[in-house]
Parts: structure tokens; sequence; C-alpha cells
């Protein structure tokens, strides 16, 4: 299923996962194409929607196409597409197209390949704070659209957690360098 079709209607968030690979996505203009995501269901125990609905987590349970952010150890924002109430997708790394000076400059001097690798370093390049908390990813400041037709897409483990882990939920476009981590061989 197509990710805006998801996006509009609800669903399945490995699907909007793995979707969403290849697309292009900006905040307030800056951005690029989306290599690296994970999924996160309600009754999946790595996920914050697990234990229901709380303060923190409210915006995760809206309507899908909601942004919900978190802070990852009190250190780094972490950037999430809700694809249907209590079910995201973490955007782990893009592959920088579209204001790079800007981005430089929020992240420091790193490759540009480097610039979103990894959920932290893509929050901080695209400038995404907790401000973003519950807003809609069809309105400003955010732009999702097209990219990569037929992208190959990887898929693997996610990274990070310690409860289902076994689940295959983190997907990646095949032979990015934008990678915040490699896929383990043989993860078509």
């Amino acid at each position: 299923m197509d990710a805006l079709t998801i996006l509009r209607d609800g669903g399945d968030p490995v699907a909007l996962a793995r979707g969403l690979i290849g697309r292009k996505f900006l905040v307030a203009g800056a951005g690029g194409l989306i290599v690296e995501t994970e999924a996160y269901s309600r009754d999946d125990a790595a996920s914050h929607s697990f234990r229901g609905p709380r303060t923190a987590n409210a915006a995760m349970f809206g309507p899908p196409g909601t942004i919900y952010v978190y802070r990852s150890y009190g250190l780094h924002w972490c950037l999430n597409i809700v694809a249907a109430p209590g079910a995201a997708v973490l955007l782990r790394a893009l592959a920088p197209t579209h204001g790079l000076d800007v981005m430089a400059e929020r992240r420091g001097p790193v490759p540009p390949h480097l610039l979103c690798a990894g959920p932290g370093r893509l929050a901080r390049a695209l400038g995404v704070t907790g401000v973003l908390d519950g807003a809609s990813l069809f309105g400003p400041p955010f732009a999702l659209g097209p990219g990569i037709d037929a992208p190959a897409v990887l898929t693997g483990p996610r990274i990070g957690i310690s409860r289902d882990t076994e689940r295959p939920w983190r997907f990646g476009l095949s032979g990015s360098r934008s990678l915040s981590r490699p896929f383990p061989k043989a993860s078509h």
C-alpha cells in the first residue's frame, strides 16, 4: 500500500515504514530522501504506546499524519509519523538534498551524508524540537513528496531497543551512504 494512502486512511505502521523509504521529506525547506525508518505498533513492547496514552506520548495516539516528537535519553529529539492511533514510524535517516547549508549550520562540520544519519542527527539537522509534537504532517513546516520510484528496500531488526527485538521492522534504502548503521547481509 502507498505511504500516502496509509497516511490518509490510517493503517499498518510496518507498511508505512517501508512505504516512506525513498520519499522526499522536508521541514521548513530542509531535508532530503527518507532512507531509514522503524515501525512501532500498540502491541509492541518496544513502543511508547504499549502502556497506553500518557501526557508524554499523547501525540502518538493522534490521527494518521500526526507528528510525534520525543526526547531520547534526555538528549536528542526524535521524529515519528503516526500511522494509526498508537502506531508510528520513527524516521531514522535522510539522504540530505535540500537546505544543506542550514542543516550543516545546525549540526556542525560533518560530511553531508552524515548530516541526518540517525534519528537524533536527523531531528537536529531539520530543527525539530518538542514544539512540533502533535503537529500535522499535512501542513507547514512539513512537506512529504515523491522521490525514488520503486526503491530497493532493506529489512532488518530495529536498533537500540531491548524488547520485541526480533521484529524485522527496520527498513532502509539499499546502497545509501546515509544510513545510521549498516543492515545485515541479504536483508532485502
